[in-house]
Parts: structure tokens; sequence; C-alpha cells
């Protein structure tokens, strides 16, 4: 089993690459298991038709004993969904639903039950710290891969997260993967996501093109994958995916 993190700033398409990776996985047979960490909880919501799921975090904050079933959705070709949810706003901090969630998880059996063979956590990052840095810990993800684009409050975001894998090295967390660029088409952003993986010794593993396809998948509750199989969009994450199993050493198809 792989375990994979992406990061990157509020905002920039991380929850959409996620999906898109989730689902490009799929096809090839793989099994996945995506865990939504940000809480607003649509991580994996266009991965099994829109249904909003419960949180595990709204689970355990209702006092009663549930199951593995209750906090699980199972979506586009055998992905496994799971949502960590967030506090009461106001009330709270965001990243215990992290933490409640990858224990719940862990404590419910998830892994032994679903058999996944790629777990892609997607995180927010703009702050890396407490339950947000979960995700990076030793026995969770192997690999991080952050989500920027040529913005400079996303290249900031990418460069501090970038910089957390850095410090947590030493403690075996997981390593970077790699940045991928989601393009907003600013002024040199290819230059300005090359130059910030060559800070970090790292690589821009892909670009992914603006594209409206995503919003158009998106009003019908799908994935580019899944609504727009054959696409220019579907084959960058097509791409992306298969560049991921190659930097991971998965499989080939099943």
């Amino acid at each position: 089993m792989i375990k994979l993190a992406f990061y990157g700033k509020g905002g920039i398409g991380k929850s959409t690459a996620a999906s898109n990776v989730s689902a490009a996985l799929a096809q090839k047979g793989l099994k996945v298991m995506q865990i939504g960490c940000d809480p607003k909880a649509d991580s994996t919501i266009f991965l099994h038709g829109g249904e909003r799921i419960p949180t595990v975090l709204d689970l355990v904050r209702k006092g009663e004993s549930f199951d593995l079933e209750d906090m699980v959705r199972v979506g586009y070709n055998g992905v496994v969904c799971v949502e960590a949810g967030g506090p009461v706003p106001g009330l709270g901090c965001a990243g215990r639903g992290i933490i409640a969630a990858l224990e719940e998880l862990e404590k419910k059996g998830a892994y032994e039950k679903y058999q996944p063979d790629v777990v892609i956590y997607d995180v927010l990052g703009d702050v890396v710290c407490g339950g947000f840095s979960m995700p990076m810990r030793k026995g969770y993800a192997d690999k991080v891969f952050i989500i920027t684009s040529g913005e400079s409050m996303s290249v900031y975001a990418a460069a501090n997260i970038a910089m957390a894998v850095e410090n947590f090295k030493s403690r075996g967390y997981a390593s970077l993967g790699g940045f991928i660029l989601n393009k907003r088409n600013v002024k040199n952003e290819e230059e300005k996501a090359a130059e910030l993986a060559a800070d970090f010794h790292s690589s821009v593993i892909a670009e992914i093109d603006r594209s409206e396809l995503v919003s158009e998948a998106e009003d019908i509750r799908k994935t580019v994958m899944e609504a727009f199989p054959d696409s220019t969009a579907a084959e960058q994450y097509r791409a992306l995916a298969d560049k991921i199993a190659e930097l991971c050493g998965m499989g080939e198809e099943k």
C-alpha cells in the first residue's frame, strides 16, 4: 500500500487534482482510498455524485458508537471516500478532524477491510501545523506532492509546505515527491514553478492547463476523468497519475 499526500494553498485546485488522480488510478485497476483532510469536507464530493457524506468529526461529536461504513462511501470505479471534517465554526481546531479521522480509520480496520493499493490524503496547506501535518508523519504518507500555480501567494504557501517536509525529513516522515503546476495563466508561470522546485532540489512533475471542462464536470457532479474521459484535460490528469505511479513504484494494471 502506497500512501500519498496532496498539499496546496486553499483554492489552488488540490481537491480537483487529487480526485482526478484517484479516478485515473482507479481506471488503471488500482484500489484507491481518498481521505479529505479539509474542514470544508468537499474533497471527494465529485467522486460519488455530489452527495455529502457524514464526516468523521461529526460522527465523533455525536458521542454515539458508529461503524466503519458510517464514515465511508464507495464512489467512481470503487474509489473509497472519507471526509475528516472540521469543528463547529469558531470553536475548536480544524486539525483535530484530521487526527480523529486517521485514528478512527485505523481503529476500525479500514485499511484491512478495503485493502487499498494507494491512499491519497487531500490536505489544506495554508498552514502546516498540528493536525494538518499529521499526514506527513511516519506511518502515514510516503510522499508529499504540492500543488501550486505561478501566483505569488500560491508559490509562498508551496514553499512553506516544502520547508515543512524538509524539516520533518530527519524524523522519517514523508519525502517530497514533487510539485504539480496547476496553471492560472500568470506571467512567467512555468519559470516560477521551476525555480520553486529547484530551491528544494525537486522538480515539477506535471503541468495542468486551465480548462473550462473542470467546472463543466463539477456542474454535473463528476470528475473530468468520468465526465470527459477523452478530453485533453483528462489526458493530463492521466499522465499525472502515471507519473506518480512511476515515482512511487506502483504496479501495473491488475
